[in-house]
């Protein structure tokens, strides 16, 4: 907890998304710190699974390809602790589905979770009333809470209800993958949201251009980016130095905020 809070410094924080395992588990680990390294204040990391409902064609495309080479929740958390063996510090907000991580034991979760240094969960198939069971027994690690733009005020506040870290506010109905714009009625959706909670705010869902962060970045303290990694780190002959200077860029773009 004490990782994520530091990353809301009183710039727009930049939270991008990688999954573990794609194109391969070497890349992606290198992937993911070149992304620490060039500019990110939190990292969004992904666990595959083979029904990624949130998910549009991108992720799924590459989710599927590290699932295909072999990538599992251990594998993963094993990828965490090299991560931070090689100095990452920034917070690793692990994103996966519910199936995997029942499937895992959620105390032996709890333990390795742990032991490897990730900052805690985004769950996108867990709804709060849902995650008592898995929230009692992952704790002090907190499950970030999401909301939608069509959440209606009066379940706001129960959502938000002993939510701890970051709320992730998404930013559109739909899948994952980016846009051509922003949404319009987004900066309404933000102050409905600040109106019930203190913790920060940080957007995903359809950013897809350093433009598109910064102008978020006006209305949000925090900025997620997942297909548009994907797309362009995972395309490209050297994921590692693209993922640096795609970093950078953003990090450039929130910094004119």
């Amino acid at each position: 907890m004490s990782r994520i809070s530091s990353a809301f410094t009183g710039r727009p924080a930049f939270m991008p998304y990688y999954p573990l395992g794609y194109p391969t588990l070497p890349a992606s680990i290198d992937v993911i710190e070149a992304l620490a390294r060039n500019g990110a204040d939190l990292i969004e990391v992904g666990l595959s699974f083979s029904d990624p409902l949130a998910d549009g064609p991108v992720i799924q495309q590459a989710t599927q390809t590290a699932l295909q080479q072999g990538i599992t929740v251990e594998k993963s958390l094993a990828a965490v602790r090299e991560l931070r063996a090689r100095g990452v510090t920034v917070p690793l907000v692990l994103m996966g589905y519910v199936n995997p991580l029942l499937a895992y034991g959620l105390e032996r979760l709890k333990r390795d979770v742990i032991d490897a240094g990730a900052d805690g969960f985004i769950v996108p198939d867990l709804p709060p009333e849902e995650s008592d069971e898995f929230e009692a027994a992952v704790a002090p690690l907190p499950q970030i809470r999401m909301l939608a733009p069509t959440t209606p005020d009066e379940r706001l506040g129960r959502v938000l209800t002993g939510a701890q870290g970051f709320v992730y506010l998404v930013s559109v109905t739909g899948v994952t993958g980016a846009r051509t714009q922003i949404a319009d009625d987004l900066g309404d959706f933000v102050a409905r949201v600040r109106a019930h909670t203190s913790l920060p705010l940080c957007v995903g869902f359809g950013i897809g251009t350093p433009e598109q962060a910064r102008a978020v970045s006006r209305l949000a303290d925090g900025v997620i980016v997942g297909s548009a990694t994907v797309r362009a780190v995972g395309a490209s002959p050297t994921p590692a130095q693209t993922a640096a200077e795609f970093a950078s860029a953003y990090r450039s773009a929130l910094d004119r905020s």
